[in-house]
């Protein structure tokens, strides 16, 4: 079976104002809305668009995390996923720990293409998608803005400093999605009901026999400074000079 593997992250909805927490030790998450990674959704899509062109046969969203990230593996079930997985673990997962845990599921389901957003929007790694290629000893395809699959190859385009590069991997392979890939669709009621009754298995981490001690330490959290208020000049001079007196030049 021709299969995508969807990586997603439950993250704080963008919408949201990320509150610290007054210990530091950690965001405020308690009533936050969360919601699926919107990078992510963007590779979510961009696979169920991929099955109804007739180039896949399933699409299988995934993700790790606490029960709670069930609620976005319906979403995604409501957008089109046929299946979802959900590794369940109570611990903050870095991304090593995500990318190996990830390598098991491919090993288990054996897709021809796995795809997740080029970062996430809580804490801006960009690593999981590099790691799992990595691992997996496969191409990786990161920072898509277009994607074409054809004879065994993707074809894609990635977003680059210098503008736009386009580069042809062999599958299977790992691909990564930037923001101008493509608009998510709109979850409708039908499809949201009938999103129940499609398949959601639960694994637990450690049956995946995948190490996930910390790396890191977080010692505190803290909301950035707040930013000055501006001064106004009148000509190019006299900028050079405020900045002089504030030893930025």
């Amino acid at each position: 079976m021709r299969r995508i593997l969807v990586a997603i992250k439950r993250v704080i909805d963008f919408n949201v104002r990320v509150r610290v927490r007054p210990d530091g030790a950690g965001v405020v998450t308690d009533g936050v809305k969360m919601s699926i990674n919107p990078f992510d959704e963007i590779a979510l899509e961009e696979a169920i668009r991929i099955r109804e062109r007739g180039l896949a046969d399933e699409v299988v969203a995934a993700s790790l995390g606490p029960d709670e990230i069930q609620a976005q593996l319906r979403s995604a079930l409501a957008m089109g996923a046929d299946r979802a997985i959900l590794v369940r673990s109570e611990l903050a997962l870095e991304p090593p720990a995500v990318a190996r845990a990830l390598l098991a599921l491919v090993s288990r389901e054996s897709p021809f293409l796995v795809i997740l957003g080029k970062q996430a929007i809580d804490d801006d790694c960009n690593q999981t998608g590099q790691m799992l290629a990595a691992l997996w000893e496969r191409p990786q395809a990161t920072f898509a803005s277009k994607l074409e699959l054809s004879d065994g190859a993707a074809r894609v385009t990635r977003e680059v400093d210098a503008g736009l590069e386009t580069i042809e991997v062999e599958l299977p392979a790992v691909v990564t999605t930037d923001l101008r890939l493509n608009e998510p669709r709109f979850l409708k009621l039908p499809d949201i009901m009938k999103a129940k009754k499609k398949p959601l298995d639960v694994i637990e981490l450690k049956a995946l026999d995948v190490d996930a001690t910390p790396m890191l330490k977080v010692l505190r959290y803290e909301p950035p400074a707040q930013r000055q208020k501006g001064v106004m000049v009148r000509d190019a001079a006299e900028l050079v000079v405020a900045l002089r007196q504030k030893g930025l030049v």
